[in-house]
Parts: structure tokens; sequence; C-alpha cells
């Protein structure tokens, strides 16, 4: 394979940080209800745009019920690693591969001919997935070496497991098989990345699909049965090689975000809830000589609150859990971002030490007890906060939405979260953020739905890995 073959291929993080600004931004959309179908939209993301921050495309899928989630693209710049590799045709980042979490159906979407408007070209169903690689409730999608690394948090037709990856095919999008060859004693599934140059891969663990899809028991959480290991493979093998258990007080270890210099190997993964304080955290993963090792590097406290202010879940601690629910790298590997689903704020930590983390700046909007609101809205008390969020490729735009998991929605924010999307100018010298006030699709923009997940045209933070540094 060429290495000119797709333009938004780069060689190196240099290369990406330096290629032209996203246009478009395509987040997922769902009805919680499962009775609307579930959506891709198109948001305009072009600042010169007369619609910028405007939904300005939509495209219904066939059926309801999905629960979109973490969809990827088919291929993006690890394609370079591996130019031996070959391919039906011409391999470009052209289709979005976006898994249904509740119905375990994956549609593929063709964003080439009309990018504002992608069409489904492709459908792999539930009984193919368990057929072929004895999974369910697929969750995350990475492009990756040899095919399409998809994660899963279910055994086949929706059995508590064990989840894990199943592999895709870059041309034909058949699934062809599980990855893992030797999973021990890995049960938990979530988040799979890797460092390409090292042959490894790492997974996180959250729980299984009985343990989640009606909401949160507390005695799951209380009698601390959700995920709280991180685990090392060899990439190559599908072998784990090594478990690193947090402790259980950690409990649900979700986003996965490893260096994007090839040279680096550490990585960040965020721990939504202490059950001894209700403290969220981020932990660094890294070499310690010929091991892997582990450590805390971030805590985020809960904040004290009036029980009249709180859900009937959270009246008995009488404090709001921060809710780490996902973080982001910049493709520098400078700036973190560490989104509050709960508190309702977005931390930017200067990470160029990973071991010490520095908080350089902070915005909220939404919150369980605060309701910020946007300043494009000043009138609307916002449900829900930062949960997903998307850093552009060269760490000056940061994009987030607000959804994290239907029955979740509700337990947190029983009087409905709603569906908003908001953008951050960063500083990327000296750290900072500001909110953008002319951006933010809102509501009724996005036609009842919830939205979760965005990707940026042509890549972003979380979806490429580097093979080259220049």
């Amino acid at each position: 394979m060429a290495e000119g073959t797709d333009p938004t291929f780069y060689r190196s993080p240099a290369a990406a940080i330096a290629a032209p600004p996203e246009k478009l931004a395509y987040v997922a959309a769902l009805d919680p209800a499962g009775s609307e179908r579930d959506a891709m939209t198109v948001v305009d993301c072009n600042a010169e745009s007369p619609t910028y921050g405007e939904v300005v495309g939509w495209t219904d899928l066939p059926t309801a019920g999905n629960e979109l989630h973490h969809f990827g693209w088919n291929a993006c710049s690890s394609a370079l690693c591996h130019k031996g590799h070959a391919h039906h045709g011409t391999l470009e980042r052209r289709y979005l591969v976006v898994p249904g979490l509740r119905s375990s159906r994956t549609y593929v979407l063709d964003t080439k001919p009309n990018p504002r408007q992608p069409q489904v070209v492709h459908t792999i169903e539930a009984e193919e997935l368990a057929a072929k690689a004895g999974y369910s409730r697929p969750h995350t999608v990475h492009c990756g070496p040899g095919g399409i690394f998809m994660s899963n948090l279910g055994g086949a037709d929706g059995a508590d497991g064990p989840g894990g990856v199943a592999l895709v095919d870059h041309d034909t999008f058949e699934v062809t098989g599980a990855w893992e060859t030797d999973r021990g004693e890995q049960h938990f599934a979530y988040d799979v990345w890797w460092h390409l140059n090292d042959d490894v891969a790492i997974t996180s663990e959250w729980a299984t699909p009985s343990m989640i899809e009606d909401g949160l028991n507390p005695e799951d959480l209380l009698g601390r049965r959700f995920g709280h290991h991180l685990d090392f493979w060899s990439l190559s093998e599908g072998k784990l090689v090594q478990r690193i258990d947090l402790g259980d007080e950690h409990q649900m270890v979700l986003e996965l975000r490893p260096a994007h210099d090839p040279r680096k190997n550490w990585g960040f993964a965020c721990v939504v809830i202490s059950v001894v304080d209700l403290s969220a955290s981020v932990w660094l993963w890294y070499r310690d000589d010929d091991r892997w090792a582990t450590k805390k590097v971030i805590t985020i406290p809960a904040e004290p609150a009036d029980e009249s202010q709180l859900p009937p879940a959270l009246q008995p601690f009488g404090a709001v859990p921060p809710l780490v629910s996902d973080i982001d790298l910049s493709v520098d590997d400078r700036w973190l971002y560490v989104s509050c689903w709960g508190t309702g704020e977005l931390k930017q930590y200067d990470v160029s030490d990973p071991h010490n983390p520095r908080e350089a700046g902070s915005v909220h909007l939404g919150g369980i007890v605060r309701r910020t609101a946007h300043p494009g809205a000043p009138e609307l008390h916002l449900s829900g906060g930062p949960q997903m969020v998307e850093v552009s490729r060269d760490g000056r735009r940061v994009y987030f939405t607000n959804s994290l998991y239907a029955k979740w929605d509700d337990i947190f924010y029983p009087d409905d979260v709603g569906a908003w999307m908001a953008r951050l100018d960063a500083n990327t010298e000296t750290g900072g953020m500001t909110v953008d006030p002319r951006f933010f699709p809102h509501g009724d923009d996005f036609r009842g739905l919830r939205v979760h997940q965005a990707r940026l045209q042509g890549g972003d933070a979380s979806s490429d890995s580097y093979c080259f540094v220049e």
C-alpha cells in the first residue's frame, strides 16, 4: 500500500497536527426509549461557514434501539505501519463503523460520496458477531493492524462474558473471529488500545451486559463487582501477558489513551468512581524494566451537596461524584482532558511530565447540581455534563457531548439529560480553555435524540496510531 493512499493517514503526530482542520463532526444520536430510529448526525465545525455549529447532515439508521456508542473509522494512520498487508481495494479513511451496544448490530456508513450525508452500506448482524467471534454488545472500534478491532462487553447472544475483541476485515467488513488466543483470567471488557512499536495491546474493564442494561445496581457498586484491572497483551499473538489490579475500591476502569509518540510506552486510563470516597481518578501505565506498572496520578474528589439537590441514587451520600467517564490526550501528548460528567466540569491537565500532571484549566457546563448554562443560551439550565470528549488534531479545539448511557442518564439526571454538544477553544501554549458561544447544537437540533460520541472528519486525537517520528 502506497503511503500516499489517503492524505489523512499521517506518518507522525507532527504531520497530523499540521494537517488542515476538521470541517465536520460525525455525532452518534440515539433514542433512549428505543422507539425512534437511531441516527448519525453531521455538525458543521468550520467557523467561517454560515451554518457553523449547526446540524447540517442526518442519516437515519434502518432500526431503533441500538444505543450507538463508540464508533470509529475503518482505517487510519496505523495503516502506514503495515504496508505489506494485502487489501482488495484502495484503503482510505472513508467508512464509519458504528456499533449498537444494545442491539449487538453494527452499521457501516460510507462518508465519501457526500460527507454530509453518509450512507449505510453494510450491516454486521448480531448473529454473525456471535457465530464468528463469540461476542455481543459491541462497544469500541479502532482501526488497527491487520483489521478493525471491536471490543465487546458480552459473550455470544448477550451472555455475561467473557467480553473481548472481535476482528473485522478492513475491506469486506466481515467478522473474522475473536482476537484473543489466550485470555487467562480476563473476563470484563471495555476499551482496547495499543503501543504498535512495542507489540503491546491494553484493555480495560467495565462490566457484563446484565450489570448495566437495566441501570446501575448499587449492590454491584458497593459490592465492588465492576472491573478494576488493566490487562496487557501481546498485540500480534492475542495472548494476555500481565494483569494489574488497581484495587477493587476503584470501580469501572474505562477509557484508555496511550501516548501518540510511537517511541513512548506510557498512557492514561480513567476510573469512574472510588467506593471509599466517591472520588474519580486517572492512572498512568508505564514500563518499569521488563514489566508494566501503574500509578494513580490524578484524584478528583466528590463535591458535597444538599440532599434536596441530588437524585435519589445519590441522596444517601450527600455528595456529587465527579463520575469521570472519558479522557482524551492531545496529539502532541501534552494536554490531557478529563470529563467529570457528574459535577459538570471538563478539566485540562498539563502532562508534559506524565508522572506529575498539573491542572491548567477548567470549564463548567451542566452538572447534577450546578446545571451551568452555555453562554450561547444562558437561559437554559443544562442537564448532563461533559461526557465524550474529542480533541482536534492540532489541539486547539475540544468538543464534547452530554449523554453517557441511556439507563444511567436517567439515574443521575432523572429529569431528562437532554441533548447538547459544545466546543472549547484551548490555549495550547500555556493552558486554559474558553467556551465558544457560537457552537451549541442542542435540543430540537437533534430531533429528540440523545448524543454520544463524536468523530472528526480526517481524524482526531483519539482515533489514530502513528508509526514514525518527524
